[in-house]
């Protein structure tokens, strides 16, 4: 068994305890591997392993990746902070975006996406924790453009993403996590019907899971460390 392998293994028995722990199934669930900075090899490893669903930040790295690895059917996500002339390569080349904060950015990835593609699945991410360093919208903000980017044609929101600021003390992770559970039901009773809380990264899924996680997006736990370019992106998981 490689180290991917088993590393996936160990990952998924920790989510699958922390759920069984939160009084939750398991299948609730999803695990997004982070697979940004990692080779086409690492992925395909993942993938032969059972992973079918990763997850990348930046638009050129990850549009090489889907080249080298198109023989397989990949789920590819994008997690990182959209820019307005990278739009039109998310729109065609990924089925799911978790980092949507500007109604122009949803605009744009409505009217690029190809018609011959289902509608793209997007997530809404929200600053929770203020930090002026991190992408995502004031929790404030978060109802007026949900109610837009559902109107969108060629869009499907399905929930919410945060990145919350780092921490290891366990209440102040889940005390992150539960203002975005907040949040999605305060939308569910707007009638906005969303499935997804996209939050949890390797050093605080379980919290995460407790207080309602659907998809964690884990990364180095997986994968390893990995060398962050000096960029000031701040979705790392």
């Amino acid at each position: 068994m490689t180290t991917i392998t088993s590393n996936l293994q160990a990952v998924r028995d920790a989510i699958a305890t922390a759920a069984t722990e939160a009084g939750r199934s398991p299948d609730d669930v999803s695990l997004l591997a982070v697979s940004k900075t990692f080779t086409p090899d690492a992925i395909r490893e993942a993938y032969q392993a059972g992973q079918t669903c990763f997850a990348e930040s930046y638009v050129q790295e990850a549009l090489n990746k889907i080249a080298a690895l198109g023989d397989l059917p990949i789920e590819w996500h994008f997690i990182g902070p959209i820019q307005s002339n990278k739009t039109r390569a998310i729109a065609e080349h990924f089925a799911r975006v978790h980092s949507v904060d500007r109604l122009k950015i949803a605009e744009r990835l409505s009217a690029q996406r190809p018609a011959h593609l289902p509608p793209l699945q997007v997530c809404l991410q929200v600053n929770i924790s203020g930090e002026a360093s991190k992408s995502g919208m004031p929790p404030d903000e978060v109802a007026q453009l949900a109610m837009k980017v559902a109107q969108l044609p060629h869009l499907n929101l399905r929930g919410l993403m945060t990145v919350p600021a780092p921490s290891d003390d366990v209440a102040a992770q889940r005390a992150a996590f539960a203002q975005l559970r907040e949040l999605r039901d305060q939308l569910d009773r707007q009638g906005l019907r969303l499935d997804t809380l996209s939050m949890g990264m390797s050093h605080d899924f379980p919290a995460a899971i407790a207080e309602g996680a659907t998809m964690v997006r884990i990364g180095s736990a997986i994968f390893g460390a990995r060398d962050y370019p000096q960029d000031g992106l701040s979705n790392n998981p």
